[in-house]
């Protein structure tokens, strides 16, 4: 709108100025042999016009002009107007600025390197923004790597017993030691602080707040977009080899028809013996099992412990949805997994070179394994992603959201860990322009995906509609991994497996919610 109103100044001036420029190129004399009374008439009109338009495109000018004020003083209006919440001063109950007292707070991860320079539009917007709030506010803030992913969730637990004066806000990781430190009192209750509002948006995109809520309290936070997950990876030239439209995938995905039954339609044709020798060549999938066993029941409106309407956590490990899942996992796995063709003592990790070297067409994995710096970057075969198909129970397509959670140590006094959350909701705003900025998306243009799994799969994983949280993780005790997960393997006897753990979980579950 205040393009167009700007070009509608710069139009009407230009006008006025043309007009006056054909006014002046007008004014020539008239030669020859015409009579004198001709040559006075003409001369007198001539005049009258002139004078006529020469004052019309005054008017004009000066209308121009007059509408190019008011569309600046438009613009400053509405730019105030857009930058009013973000820019804000936040003041204290005597009208000035919230004083943070110099504090030096470190974001504490186990990944960040030393700061670099802004790359892009979107670095240089959220720097200026980022530096402005610490001389607003009188402190300063920077992420960084102190502990290693093995330690951190000790490393937490240890520093929030013992205490410190370091002014840390800590990114952890699903961990038990860190679900028995919520049920043990060392994770601040951020719902008592009035600076932290989780009905905002950028709270609201990832849910995870909810996930470590108990008892109406909140352990920790994330801001911004949830991570995309659990997806399936494809091998374009496997499927087109095997008389598949690679294509068809997205199609399917995108008019709803992308189930369960279409998947193992496509594994079926996929999985060949290409020189007629007796031994399969080709797999129709191979993967990390635990990965595609837990994506499957939630796909099929599953899970394993849920959560219902009073806040208690509920046993689900035999919920007809998730058992129905794990027996279509199974039988996909005897049927089509890779994992036979393991040379003998191949690493858990084999799956991966399997898929890099054509071994298998489809290959269940986290979307993070196309993203720069991981596994499939230097794979020469092209692939595409789409979510994981959807079971005769599910809804819809969905993924799994498991995101750092960020936590203040219960260790820390009321005034400084409303001090630090006052500090870490203001870092993690956006700047202006860019509220619905997805680094998910731009990270995932610069891996190996094509535009439809950016466009369509991976912009989908973040919409609330496609996306859940999980609450096994939130039972002390309870390692869905070791003590389930990894025992559903190709030719296994679910309900077997199901009765070794129930009892166990069953109460696990009970302990939790007392």
């Amino acid at each position: 709108m205040k393009r167009a109103l700007t070009k509608k100044v710069t139009a009407a001036i230009t006008l006025a100025a043309m007009t006056m420029s054909a006014v002046g190129c007008g004014a020539t004399s008239n030669g020859g042999d015409a009579t004198t009374a001709t040559s006075t008439e003409t001369a007198a009109e001539d005049t009258a016009a002139t004078t006529e338009e020469s004052t019309e495109a005054e008017d004009t000018a000066e209308e121009a002009e007059a509408e190019e004020a008011e569309a600046e003083e438009a613009d400053a209006e509405e730019a105030e107007e857009e930058t009013s919440d973000l820019w804000e001063v936040k003041t204290d109950a005597d009208g000035n600025p919230i004083d943070l007292g110099g504090m030096e707070i470190i974001i504490r991860d186990w990944w960040s390197g030393d700061p670099t320079e802004p790359a892009n539009d979107y670095e240089e917007a959220q720097q200026e923004y980022r530096d402005w709030i610490q001389e607003t506010y009188n402190f300063t803030i920077k992420q960084q790597a102190i502990s290693d992913w093995g330690s951190t969730p000790a490393d937490f637990v240890d520093y929030a017993t013992t205490g410190g004066d370091e002014n840390y806000i800590w990114i952890l990781r699903a961990d038990p030691a860190i679900t028995s430190a919520m049920s043990n009192g060392l994770m601040y209750d951020l719902s008592t602080l009035d600076c932290l509002d989780f009905s905002k948006e950028k709270f609201q995109r990832n849910l995870l707040h909810e996930q470590f809520s108990k008892d109406g309290k909140i352990y920790a936070m994330y801001a911004g977009y949830s991570e995309p997950r659990t997806g399936i990876y494809f091998n374009k030239r496997l499927l087109t080899e095997a008389g598949i439209d690679p294509e068809s995938i997205y199609d399917m995905q995108a008019d709803g028809t992308w189930t369960w039954d279409a998947f193992e339609d496509l594994l079926s044709k996929v999985q060949r013996d290409t020189d007629n020798d007796g031994v399969i060549d080709v797999y129709g999938m191979t993967l990390n099992e635990g990965n595609m066993t837990t994506q499957a029941i939630f796909s099929n409106g599953g899970d394993l412990v849920g959560k219902d309407a009073s806040g208690k956590y509920t046993y689900d490990l035999e919920s007809p949805e998730t058992l129905e899942a794990l027996e279509w996992t199974v039988d996909m796995f005897t049927k089509y997994d890779a994992e036979v063709a393991n040379p003998e003592g191949a690493e858990w990790d084999y799956y991966k070179e399997q898929f890099i070297n054509g071994q298998a067409a489809f290959m269940p994995e986290d979307e993070y394994a196309g993203c720069p710096g991981n596994f499939l970057i230097d794979m020469e075969d092209e692939v595409g992603f789409v979510m994981f198909p959807k079971g005769p129970k599910g809804k819809d397509y969905i993924n799994v959201w498991t995101n750092n959670p960020v936590a203040i140590p219960a260790c820390y006094d009321a005034d400084k860990a409303w001090k630090l959350a006052f500090a870490w909701d203001l870092w993690t705003n956006q700047p202006e322009g860019y509220e619905d900025y997805n680094g998910n998306i731009s990270t995932a243009r610069n891996g190996i995906f094509d535009s439809r799994s950016v466009d369509e799969t991976i912009t989908m994983m973040t919409q609330p509609e496609h996306g859940t949280i999980a609450y096994h993780g939130m039972i002390p005790n309870m390692d869905v991994g070791a003590d389930f997960i990894w025992n559903i393997t190709p030719g296994c006897v679910v309900s077997e497996q199901v009765e070794a753990i129930a009892d166990t979980w069953k109460a696990y579950v009970e302990e939790a919610n007392k």
